[in-house]
């Protein structure tokens, strides 16, 4: 089997750093300063690295350099090189790669990278080839991503020992980063792109943030205020089913973003995971709240990366909250999901965990 690997070194790192996205040369200037790390090549290295323990390693022509030829290199696997790029990458470089990969008659093109990614890839190659995306983004509302690296890893696995995996057309989604910045959700259909389905392997397509009622929503948040505890530091996650958390309290929350909160009162709008733990050092207890992707099941690694490991290690899972109405939790087919980055804070995160439905009523879902 021979596939193609292609990474956008700079995917996701506007996340940790608040910033929405990370598309544009000033973005990601801006998300350096602020301490955000790259870890697209760590997302893909972890996918090979499973491979290569398991001696599963295909054929590979991999884009050089950081776009993945470093990786490789450090794992010390075996590869053809294809392209060329300079020290800061483009859009314009996964383009003119991908196109390339497909003259080398390739029977799946890997990736690792976001919507965006994805973009640049469905204009490269459209439905020439099968493609498996290894989530390193900020945001991934496209179901052409695998749910995890590792999960990523199972797939290849599963196609390079030659089982009848089945590929499906799927969705490839992305927004107006620069309304998304001004908290306007505009995402937009770009086309399809082939991808191999193997079940609990592939993340599904984010679906409408109007799944649930607004009455059940103003409920839920308004428990979750009344059962505030003094002095304690609450990190009010990202989506529309927590905004009216701010309203109840007499804010303007951000829709996309992370508000500190103690006492009732708002200390610190739309934070970086830089600026959460200095808070969390200033206070002895500090509580996250988060809501579940509606259709993909995700409570960290979408969209909420300012709440790293680091961060989600010390709070502890007992002091996070998850909210969700019973329609949002319908729509998830299977169990809640997790990808923070960090095998052990998913591990700590996994198990069971109770999910606030209403005032006062809870269930219990399944985090894998």
């Amino acid at each position: 089997m021979r596939i193609g690997l292609i990474v956008n070194p700079v995917a996701g790192i506007g996340g940790m750093a608040a910033l929405k996205g990370s598309d544009g040369a000033d973005i990601q200037a801006l998300a350096l300063q602020r301490g955000a790390k790259p870890m697209a090549n760590e997302r893909a290295k972890e996918v090979f690295s499973i491979l290569k323990t398991r001696n599963k390693l295909p054929e590979i022509i991999a884009a050089p350099n950081k776009m993945g030829g470093e990786m490789l290199d450090e794992l010390e696997i075996a590869y053809e090189s294809i392209g060329s790029v300079g020290e800061k990458t483009t859009s314009a470089d996964t383009i003119e790669i991908a196109r390339a990969m497909l003259s080398k008659n390739i029977d799946l093109l890997v990736f690792a990278g976001g919507d965006g990614t994805a973009r640049n890839i469905f204009d490269a190659v459209d439905d020439n080839v099968p493609v498996v995306g290894i989530p390193a983004g900020t945001k991934m509302h496209s179901a052409v991503f695998a749910s995890t690296p590792s999960a990523a890893a199972n797939v290849l696995n599963e196609m390079i020992d030659g089982k009848n995996v089945e590929i499906m057309l799927e969705e490839v989604m992305d927004i107006d980063e620069e309304a998304f910045r001004n908290e306007i959700l505009n995402i937009k259909l770009y086309g399809y792109l082939k991808v191999p389905y193997v079940k609990n392997l592939m993340q599904a397509l984010k679906s409408p943030s109007s799944a649930g009622g607004q009455i059940d929503i103003e409920s839920i948040c308004q428990y979750v205020v009344d059962e505030m505890e003094k002095d304690t530091l609450y990190l009010v996650g990202t989506g529309s089913t927590l905004l009216p958390i701010s309203e109840i309290l007499g804010y303007k929350g951000s829709l996309l973003g992370v508000d500190a909160i103690v006492n009732g009162k708002l200390i610190k709008k739309d934070v970086t995971e830089k600026e959460i733990l200095e808070l969390m050092d200033k206070y002895d207890k500090s509580k996250i709240i988060v809501t579940v992707i509606g259709g993909q099941g995700y409570i960290f690694g979408r969209g909420n990366q300012q709440f790293s490991p680091t961060v989600i290690k010390r709070v502890g899972k007992e002091n996070i909250i998850v909210i969700a109405t019973k329609n949002k939790l319908n729509s998830v087919k299977g169990t809640l999901l997790v990808d923070t980055g960090d095998e052990d804070t998913n591990d700590m995160l996994r198990g069971y965990i109770k999910v606030i439905t209403d005032y006062q009523f809870f269930t219990l879902k399944k985090v894998m």
